[in-house]
């Protein structure tokens, strides 16, 4: 399963979506994008991305645990892609297809709604951590692939042997090692690996981001569940700052 395990789960990726496409709604164009990129890679991640994967226009993308579409539609504006998203949370699809236009299905990882083969290029940014079933999840996007297809991947491995603080509930992180081993048994040879550095995005994206939250928070900060989902949040950033998680961007190939 991905992101239906625990209901703080839920209040991070489905009422905090809903929230977050009725404040982006309200704060006008420019807020969707870069508050629906938070936690999914900023502007420098998804380019370091697109370049390696090959990315161009009209190509089909497919984007599991889309979320609410904030890197599907930086792709489609940005290099006129075609994403197709896929999110196992409805409200996160509600979003995705009425703050950008998307392609947007409900659908678990591991149950993509496509044929075999349907694309070479697929994407899953922050998505790995969030479900128990790694193996399945990539080998479902093995699936979708042609061989030689790109797959684009965020994940937030585990650098130390022992966490020094909770992990935010329903996440389980894997060192690189455990990465590397799921991905070749999945079927994927990586062709290239870096450190993604969250916070390089263009001037007035952050400030952007900040404005959906805080529009949020002022419509919704008495809520148990806004609390619940800060929570989550600030645990995977607490994890991040003293060094226990390295967000990673690969590229790998469908063999």
């Amino acid at each position: 399963m991905s992101r239906l395990d625990s209901d703080a789960m839920d209040d991070e990726f489905g009422v905090a979506a809903a929230w977050t496409e009725e404040a982006a709604r309200a704060l006008g164009p420019g807020h969707a994008v870069p508050a629906g990129c938070r936690g999914s890679g900023s502007v420098g991640a998804l380019r370091w991305l697109a370049d390696r994967m090959g990315l161009g226009a009209g190509e089909l993308l497919v984007d599991a645990g889309a979320g609410v579409g904030g890197p599907a539609a930086w792709a489609a504006g940005e290099l006129q892609v075609v994403p197709v998203c896929l999110e196992p949370m409805l409200p996160a699809v509600h979003a995705s297809r009425h703050l950008g236009g998307l392609a947007s299905a409900v659908a678990l990882g591991q149950a993509l709604p496509l044929r075999d083969g349907v694309t070479r290029a697929a994407w899953s940014l922050g998505v790995l951590c969030t479900t128990a079933d790694k193996a399945g999840a990539l080998a479902e996007l093995r699936r979708v692939l042609q061989p030689g297809g790109r797959l684009g991947l965020l994940v937030f491995v585990q650098v130390v042997d022992d966490l020094p603080a909770p992990a935010p509930e329903g996440n389980e992180f894997p060192t690189e090692e455990q990465l590397g081993r799921l991905l070749s048994e999945a079927g994927f040879r990586v062709e290239e690996q870096g450190a993604a550095d969250l916070h390089d995005n263009p001037p007035g994206w952050d400030e952007a981001a900040d404005a959906v939250d805080a529009e949020v928070e002022r419509r919704h900060g008495d809520d148990p569940r806004f609390a619940r989902s800060k929570a989550q949040a600030g645990a995977m950033g607490t994890l991040i700052g003293a060094g226990a998680l390295r967000p990673t961007l690969l590229v790998a190939t469908a063999v």
